[in-house]
């Protein structure tokens, strides 16, 4: 059996009923209120006229007795019917003496309050519904004011009528609203959904789609697009890394291989196989040191160790990893100068230190005696830019992009065991703490720095 399309399970449809309850109530209440309000507002005043005239008719008999009181209540029967005033004056005993009631009604008592009956006109012989007060006389007479309530009743059934119909244009505009807020919002999310199901499917270049409102689902929407931006930068890292490995660690673990079956040779003697496992422990060294940095960029870029930030002194920093590489300068022939700004940011110090030092081992490593490296701290309005610069030949600018990538080297001849790793683990530090990595042809040399911003 087919599955119907409208059902509670769906979120639509719950919305749509929640938005026209909602609607329906609200605009409920609002009708009942108006509805009471004005039935109280015609009854007040309706009480009020009728009391005023009670006490001016009872005024008269005091002044002028039965006789003037009957003069004064034929004189209003004469316009009564246009403003549906109703009066009856009885004698003690139920005799009619004045008035355009034909009788006085059995079960009312005079001076019992406000009444609602239903009574018959004289002049037209009908039954008409009566909203009514009444006082005996000091004479024993009986006395009733009162107002013809048909109007009012008619009334009545026009606001309820009005009310009715008010409630359903409400619930028709309430559907038709949340009809169109949940299509709306459903359209955003079946965006995202959508683009979710084509990264799943391997897509990693697909974005949400932006309308250009600005509103929450465009900010929202610019939000993950950021996120899947970040996500699809480390999968390439990820990628780039595990191609690298499979590439660049074949060499060293076949010569490591070939040294260990050597050790196995019988032929060779102690010299030659000292020889060779002092090289198998070299090549063992090196592929500890890069897994060592893998694991160093794998931790800074997953954000591992943001709970140890503390105040780092990026000058005082600077000065010390300055201090520990001024020996391997001197004994390359190269000038270490080092320039700072005052500058203190939360950060990793560990992480940091490691960043500044790699910076430097680079510079060093491509230095030409007799020139210089300088190492700079520039405290900016937002950033603080941590740099260093060499005089060297630099690189091509098409490779620039490349430096921060893992086991890139440029200068194979000139590699000396280096992994490639020094600078993509700097740039991984930068990225950790929300700054990015730079390198520029300084003309002469190459000036690589971390951009940290300000918090």
């Amino acid at each position: 059996m087919d599955k119907p399309l409208v059902t509670l399970r769906n979120a639509r449809t719950r919305l749509v009923l929640l938005s026209m309850v909602l609607s329906t109530l609200l605009t409920a209440a609002v009708l009942v209120l108006v509805y009471v309000t004005a039935n109280r507002t015609i009854a007040g005043e309706t009480r009020s006229v009728v009391t005023a005239e009670l006490a001016g008719l009872s005024d008269e008999y005091q002044r002028r007795g039965l006789f003037g009181l009957t003069e004064a209540i034929e004189r209003r029967t004469q316009d009564a019917a246009e403003r549906d005033a109703l009066y009856l004056l009885t004698g003690p005993f139920g005799t009619v003496l004045a008035g355009n009631l034909v009788r006085w009604p059995p079960d009312v008592e005079p001076g019992s309050g406000w009444v609602e009956l239903d009574l018959i006109r004289t002049e037209s012989r009908e039954n008409v519904p009566v909203s009514a007060a009444s006082i005996r006389l000091p004479g024993g007479e009986r006395l009733l004011v009162g107002r013809d309530a048909s109007a009012r009743r008619q009334f009545d059934r026009v606001l309820l009528r009005s009310v009715g119909l008010a409630l359903l244009a409400a619930l028709a505009l309430s559907l038709l609203t949340g009809w169109f807020l949940t299509r709306l919002v459903f359209s955003r999310l079946k965006d995202i959904s959508r683009t979710a199901t084509e990264i799943v499917s391997g897509d990693l270049t697909r974005r949400i789609p932006l309308r250009g409102t600005g509103d929450e689902f465009d900010r929202m929407s610019g939000t993950l697009n950021e996120m899947l931006d970040r996500i699809e930068e480390l999968v390439g890292h990820l990628r780039t890394t595990s191609n690298s490995i499979a590439h660049d660690l074949r060499s060293p673990l076949s010569r490591l291989r070939q040294k260990v079956e050597a050790l196995t040779n019988p032929s060779r003697g102690d010299a030659e196989r000292d020889a060779d496992a002092a090289r198998a422990l070299a090549e063992v060294d090196h592929l500890l040191r890069v897994f060592s940095q893998l694991t160093e960029i794998s931790r800074a870029e997953a954000g591992l160790g943001r709970e140890e930030f503390e105040p780092v002194d990026l000058a005082a920093l600077a000065r010390d990893v300055a201090e520990f590489y001024e020996p391997l300068a001197q004994e390359n022939g190269v000038t270490l100068t080092v320039e700072t700004d005052p500058a203190i940011l939360p950060g990793h110090r560990a992480l940091l230190a490691q960043a500044l030092s790699n910076l430097l081992d680079n510079a060093l490593r491509y230095a030409p005696g007799g020139t210089e490296v300088e190492l700079h701290i520039t405290a900016a309005e937002d950033v603080v830019i941590l740099s260093v610069r060499d005089h060297g030949p630099g690189v091509p600018e098409a490779d620039l992009e490349r430096l921060a990538q893992p086991f890139v080297t440029l200068d194979p001849a000139r590699t000396g065991g280096n992994s490639g790793l020094g600078l993509a683990l700097a740039a991984a530090i930068a990225r950790m703490q929300g700054g990015v990595f730079e390198a520029r042809n300084a003309k002469p040399g190459l000036e690589a720095r971390l951009v940290l911003p300000r918090p």
